[in-house]
């Protein structure tokens, strides 16, 4: 094979490498949700962080109801509640832009979420992906809050179908930017799970935030 062939081999797998879901996911987590705080009032305390006890485990989940139900066929996601923290928003999808890049529901409103296309619907078996802001201009935005979640929130995602999935939070942490755990955090435990990921850590006016809050969470219920 001659040189060139070898370089033309190199470029293409070094764009499937930029372009693979999961890890376009992390590195768009980090900068493009990464948006300026309001620098002013209320908000100078930032964000709430998670609590050390809050880390994931690996612990195989059962909710309340007893037995994890089986997962669910494809389902647009909808609608995205979390009682614990009065978050009630709509779902838009996102997927990757022309760059390759995942895009983020547009930071001018608050109060939207965005369901990642390349990943499975929430339900689904696998692990689903919804994303959404830490804060805009503002002031707080829909995920603002995620960072005070404890194990056994509850997540609600409605979807198309009719079906409602809740997911039970057994994890709650804050990942550096330079050190996004990708592989731990959208891998596949081979059941339904979600990640809701949204901006965190510390916070500067030069380089936005330096890290990504994510909450764990599994399929508990179906209504």
């Amino acid at each position: 094979m001659s040189a060139y062939e070898l370089s033309e081999m190199a470029e293409e797998e070094e764009r499937q490498r930029k372009r693979a879901p999961w890890g376009v996911i992390a590195l768009v987590l980090l900068t493009g949700l990464a948006l300026i705080r309001n620098g002013s009032g209320e908000f100078d305390i930032g964000p709430p962080q998670p609590a050390t006890a809050a880390a994931a485990d690996s612990r195989t989940g059962v909710g309340v109801f007893g037995a994890a139900p089986g997962p669910l066929p494809y389902g647009v996601p909808d609608r995205v509640r979390i009682p614990a923290i009065q978050v009630d928003a709509p779902v838009m999808p996102v997927g990757l832009d022309t760059d390759g890049w995942v895009g983020a529901p547009p930071p001018q409103d608050p109060n939207l979420a965005g369901w990642f296309t390349g990943g499975v619907t929430p339900g689904e078996k696998g692990t689903a992906v919804v994303v959404g802001h830490v804060d805009n201009s503002l002031g707080p935005a829909v995920f603002y809050g995620l960072g005070a979640l404890k194990k056994g929130n509850r997540v609600e995602v409605a979807r198309q179908d009719g079906k409602t999935a809740v997911f039970e939070i057994y994890g709650i942490e804050v990942f550096a930017k330079d050190d996004f755990p990708g592989d731990r955090v959208y891998a596949s435990k081979g059941a339904p799970e979600l990640r809701v990921i949204t901006c965190g850590g510390g916070f500067s006016k030069a380089n936005g935030y330096d890290g990504n809050v994510v909450a764990f969470a599994r399929l508990v219920e179906v209504r």
